[in-house]
């Protein structure tokens, strides 16, 4: 080859050469996707993470009360499948209300369980003993000999009874009532600014909290009678002792059955 030549195409390859080393064409690239799970609210499988549930409203109405009284609890919940209150309740709706008796002051804990988690609220239920005094004597206590209102009502009243876990007026409790009824005439017409209070009992079965709810009931079936009878709504006082005022102990039959019924003594006017 001849000189003239070599250098001829040692040129060309130092053009060329020269034209490699200039800038580029950028190479297409594929974006990337990001990770599952790794924008906020979900699992790792992208899955939006459940609601926590969601107490709209738990309230107690009223919040105080006399003790033999009852009480409200109110509640709205959502986004949750499981909804309790305790003590002593249990699993409830979504939505709704129960009546409570509570013996004491006492503060009922709701608790949502779902999905996205457990969320909870409290009610509390201020219960005030009421002071009741002894009842005064009457002036007209002169008509019958020196009786008071008490010992009439101990001597001409009588107890109504009441089947296990019922309110409902059994056959003998209506026709005690019924005596009752002719008695109490008689003695507000010798007592007449007196008024009467209307027990309320149950047996030791059962909570503290369901017994006053029963002996309230029981309170209220023999108020309904009585002014059936003709005795003046104005004159009946209701109140409950539940299980707490037994008149026996023994944890049998004929014991619990003397315990449940009502007991008319001499009420505050």
């Amino acid at each position: 080859m001849s000189r003239n030549r070599i250098l001829i195409l040692a040129a060309i390859a130092a053009f060329a050469l020269a034209s490699g080393c200039g800038k580029k064409s950028p190479v297409p690239t594929t974006p990337v996707a990001p990770l599952p799970g790794s924008g906020s609210g979900g699992d790792s499988a992208g899955n939006m993470k459940p609601a926590a549930p969601t107490i709209a409203e738990f309230v107690a109405e009223p919040g105080s009360i006399l003790r033999g009284q009852q009480a409200m609890l109110r509640w709205s919940v959502s986004n949750a499948s499981e909804i309790s209150v305790a003590p002593a309740i249990g699993t409830l709706p979504a939505n709704g209300t129960r009546s409570v008796y509570p013996s004491s002051t006492i503060t009922y804990t709701l608790k949502a369980v779902g999905a996205g988690g457990t969320t909870t609220a409290s009610a509390t239920v201020t219960v005030n003993t009421p002071d009741i005094p002894p009842p005064a004597r009457d002036p007209n206590a002169g008509r019958e000999g020196q009786l008071t209102l008490s010992q009439r009502l101990e001597r001409d009243v009588k107890d109504a009874y009441f089947d296990y876990d019922r309110n409902d007026l059994r056959a003998d409790a209506v026709e005690t009532l019924t005596a009752d009824a002719v008695a109490l005439k008689a003695i507000l017409r010798d007592f007449p600014t007196a008024a009467i209070a209307i027990e309320g009992h149950s047996d030791e079965r059962g909570s503290a909290e369901y017994n006053l709810g029963l002996g309230d009931r029981r309170a209220q079936s023999a108020q309904e009678f009585l002014i059936q009878q003709g005795i003046p709504a104005a004159k009946l006082r209701l109140i409950s002792y539940g299980k707490e005022r037994p008149q026996c102990t023994d944890a049998n039959e004929s014991c619990w059955g003397r315990n449940r019924r009502v007991h008319l003594v001499a009420g505050i006017q």
